[in-house]
């Protein structure tokens, strides 16, 4: 069973977070193990091990990177540990700017730092233009392999993007 039959929502790269709350709760008092406690061994390990899913599930769908990252898995386009090839000028941008966040953070200049914080938001931003309305309007079964390898590029891109961010 997948996360998103578990859920009993549609498969998409842009979850819905009102619905997936309301059915997180719903599916957390249906496993959850203290009401099994009077139920044999064998019932009391399936009602842990769902509520495991549903909890593993809840954790994927509340971030937009890791919803698309299984979607890809799901769909066979993304492997584990893949390692992917960026486009030259994407990672000499992410030299430069991992350059002047260095050179910022060594001089302690917060007004440098806010400018590298600005720049990479930016690139974010135009990282995501391309693929904002495969994201957004995905439909299993309709969106093609070529949207959704586009993604792909776009997911290794804002990971990366990412790691720059968590050194800040």
């Amino acid at each position: 069973m997948n996360y998103f039959e578990l859920f009993e929502i549609p498969v998409a790269l842009h979850v819905d977070l009102a619905q997936l709350k309301q059915q997180f709760y719903l599916l957390s008092r249906k496993y959850h193990p203290d009401f099994y406690t009077r139920e044999n061994d064998a019932a009391q390990a399936d009602s842990l091990e769902m509520a495991s899913q549903v909890n593993k599930a809840y954790k994927v769908f509340q971030n937009q990177q890791a919803t698309i990252q299984y979607v890809l898995q799901q769909k066979e386009l993304l492997e584990e540990e893949e390692k992917y090839q960026l486009p030259a000028d994407f990672l000499m941008e992410m030299l430069e700017l991992n350059e002047q966040l260095a050179e910022a953070k060594m001089d302690n200049d917060r007004k440098s730092i806010d400018e590298v914080t600005k720049k990479i938001a930016a690139t974010e931003a135009a990282i995501f233009a391309p693929v904002k309305t495969i994201v957004e309007g995905y439909k299993d079964g309709h969106t093609t392999n070529e949207d959704l390898l586009k993604v792909k590029g776009y997911y290794f891109k804002k990971k990366y993007l990412e790691r720059i961010l968590a050194a800040m």
